[in-house]
């Protein structure tokens, strides 16, 4: 029985094996951005594990971009080849491999969560974090600088080199990040975003800024190849939302499911294809219903609403559950993160879980499960 988790999926030139994917994770394990070898292990296992499509964790588009100073980079040409490494054994082992292209705004300059995280001050290395208004995340965090026009446009351009750059080291997909209280999604939420220049205010000016670095991403993107768009569907403020992702009672103050919705629209207009659909990460003391699947209705709701393929991510762990996501059409992908750093071979345990066939690695077919004998393994070539 071939279940849907399994079955392949296309967008545009690029067919993924199957519907199971690597959420980017953030290593916190880079020196001046530059990827290592953690980085080619930790991201081939989950390839070796029958992930049909890997995503290289959150990389700035500049210095003062990046969350911490221990996060991965693209904002200069010396990161692409160890990016380049990295992609090509994701192809090796059957994977697709993307990588999301990233700037932290008001939420840069820390030090590495594991490294007990706080405010990495000027003189140990620290930056001047960058966003739409002058507002902290939190008191434990830098009041942001406020982009001018030039620090905008400047800010377009480093996405466009970024994406030029994952050209050039091979991935079949790049995913702009615009959710979890970062700077994209910093210029779309009321809560972050005070300003009264055509960048803040209306819903057409707070989305100006994702959309205009999604055209330019886009356009140097090759036409063959997809691109994705990870949001935060609500920011979890006064008023809330529901577990099916519709409004409920109450008054709403940050971004809302229905503006997502809207987004979702226009950014299918201007060439994204796939919303890679999370929540929060905007203020520090939303109150989040987690639970199991707890933000698939989004997901379900931006792909009927919207016409757009997406992706579900949160609390999917187990093979029934992400199966039952894919066969019911609330997603067409599903993203897994923490449950990948559990179990690098989800994947395949996945397909035995549910009597499905999985690709093994040819050196590791002694260990897979038994098959019927009118079903063989599906294996992998050796990699070149």
């Amino acid at each position: 029985m071939s279940h849907p988790l399994f079955s392949p999926f296309q967008l545009r030139s690029v067919i993924f094996p199957n519907r199971i994917g690597v959420s980017s994770m953030c290593q916190y394990s880079s020196q001046d951005g530059f990827a290592t070898d953690w980085h080619l292990v930790h991201l081939g296992a989950r390839a070796q594990g029958g992930a049909g499509l890997v995503m290289v964790e959150a990389s700035a588009v500049t210095p003062e971009g990046r969350i911490s100073d221990g996060d991965l980079g693209i904002w200069k040409d010396e990161h692409v080849p160890a990016l380049a490494r990295i992609a090509g054994f994701l192809h090796s082992q059957g994977a697709r491999a993307g990588i999301q292209l990233a700037h932290a705004g008001r939420k840069g300059s820390m030090t590495v969560p594991f490294r007990g995280e706080r405010l990495l001050l000027p003189q140990d290395g620290g930056w001047q974090p960058l966003a739409p208004s002058p507002l902290a995340f939190s008191s434990n965090y830098a009041v942001p600088q406020a982009l001018d026009q030039d620090g905008i446009n400047a800010t377009i351009e480093a996405f466009r080199q970024a994406g030029h750059r994952a050209v050039k080291a091979g991935f079949d997909v790049v995913e702009i990040h615009a959710a979890h209280g970062y700077l994209l999604h910093q210029f779309l939420s009321p809560l972050a975003n005070q300003r009264t220049d055509s960048y803040g205010g209306s819903f057409e000016n707070r989305t100006r800024l994702v959309l205009e670095v999604v055209d330019a991403v886009r356009a140097e993107w090759p036409a063959h190849l997809p691109l994705f768009v990870r949001i935060s569907a609500t920011d979890w403020a006064e008023g809330g939302v529901s577990g099916d992702g519709s409004s409920s009672q109450g008054s709403h103050v940050g971004w809302t499911p229905d503006e997502s919705v809207k987004l979702a629209a226009l950014f299918r207009e201007h060439g994204v294809d796939l919303v890679d659909v999370s929540s929060g990460g905007q203020i520090p003391n939303a109150k989040i219903p987690v639970g199991p699947g707890f933000q698939v209705g989004f997901a379900a709701r931006i792909r009927t609403e919207a016409a757009i393929p997406t992706a579900a991510v949160g609390l999917i762990t187990q093979p029934a559950q992400a199966d039952s996501i894919i066969e019911s059409g609330q997603a067409d992908l599903v993203l897994l993160a923490r449950e990948f750093l559990r179990d690098p071979y989800w994947a395949v345990h996945a397909a035995a879980a549910l009597d499905d066939s999985a690709s093994w690695p040819v050196q590791y077919i002694r260990a897979a499960p038994q098959h019927s004998a009118t079903r063989a393994p599906v294996t992998r070539p050796e990699p070149a």
